[in-house]
This record gives structure tokens, C-alpha cells and sequence, in this order.
């Protein structure tokens, strides 16, 4: 089984319609959400408080799955908030237990 964890990227706005979509299907993954700031080149949608700082407001998720579930989360993600502004990526896992 081969495990990944996808980062998605997103302004503060989408964290209901986000989070909502993932937790409404029961067969999607659990997720970590954290709150962020970014800094890039662009800054064309940034608020003028966030263009005075050099960073915008971000929020995190992750999600541990089996990589052959990752077009399935996408596709919902995709159907639910369809943005420009929302990023993500994936990195592998190579291991992942609890303490106890």
C-alpha cells in the first residue's frame, strides 16, 4: 500500500465549502487544517492590510491516503470549489503509526 499526503492551499473563504464537502462523504480520508501565511510574487488579490505585511492569509489541509485515492479527492474538491487561488501537492508517506 503506498501512502501520500496531499497539501491543499487556500484562502481563508474556502475553509466551510472545503471542509464541509470532505466531511459530508463518508468515504473520504480524515484531514489536518491549519492556518498559515504566504508570501509570493503575486499579491493582485491581496488585502491591503496583507500587501503592507508581505503575506496573505492561507489555510492548510492535509490528508494521509492511499495514493489511488487522490483523483477521487481531487475530483470532489474540483465539484465543490472550483478556484484559481486554491493549490495543492502530494508527498510520500513512508510510514505513519501511533505512539500507543
Amino acid at each position: 500500500m503506498s501512502l501520500l499526503r496531499l497539501s491543499v492551499l487556500f484562502p481563508p473563504g474556502l475553509e466551510e465549502p472545503i471542509t464541509e464537502a470532505i466531511s459530508a462523504d463518508a468515504s473520504m480520508p480524515g484531514f489536518t487544517l491549519l492556518h498559515a501565511e504566504g508570501h509570493s510574487s503575486d499579491f493582485s488579490r491581496a488585502s491591503s492590510a496583507e500587501q503592507v505585511r508581505g503575506r496573505i492569509q492561507r489555510r492548510v489541509l492535509w490528508m494521509v491516503m492511499e495514493a489511488d485515492r487522490l483523483d477521487d479527492v481531487l475530483q470532489l474538491l474540483r465539484t465543490h470549489v472550483d478556484c484559481r487561488d486554491v493549490r495543492w501537492w502530494t508527498e510520500p508517506v513512508l510510514a505513519m503509526g501511533r505512539l500507543g
